[in-house]
């Protein structure tokens, strides 16, 4: 059975796109720690992240470099803090958070709520920053 993020990819669940490309997905987490809160995936799917192949894994974090980057140029934070923790859907992904503090990234905070619109904007403001 395929994954949320299996079906995401495949748009059969809408999701809030921020950039793609043959291997790689990111888009808009929908239970944020900060607005821009970002999931980046491989196509492949694959439970866990240390399990996929070494070129890819290597490919993943450029991608995710490159989205990072759009994060931080877009968003009012310090940096851009990255967690793997695997464990919440069975596809490897990474979290890419805008963080100001140690603790903005602590995954037991309650999540933020925004409205369509806002997230909209918000992937359309950090897909236009990719370079």
């Amino acid at each position: 059975m395929a994954t949320i993020f299996s079906r995401i990819i495949a748009g059969e669940i809408p999701s809030y796109r921020i950039y793609e490309n043959d291997r790689f997905f990111a888009f808009l987490d929908i239970n944020p720690l900060a607005e821009g809160h970002t999931l980046v995936i491989p196509k492949v799917e694959t439970d866990y992240l240390f399990d996929l192949e070494d070129e890819l894994i290597g490919d993943m974090m450029i991608f995710a470099k490159k989205v990072a980057r759009a994060i931080d140029e877009t968003m009012d934070c310090k940096r851009v803090g990255m967690a793997v923790l695997g464990l919440e859907v069975p596809h490897a992904h990474i979290h890419l958070v805008p963080i100001n503090d140690l603790y903005d990234i602590e995954f037991s905070r309650p999540k933020l709520k925004f409205s369509d619109e806002a997230f909209r904007a918000t992937a359309q403001r950090i897909a236009a920053a990719i370079r």
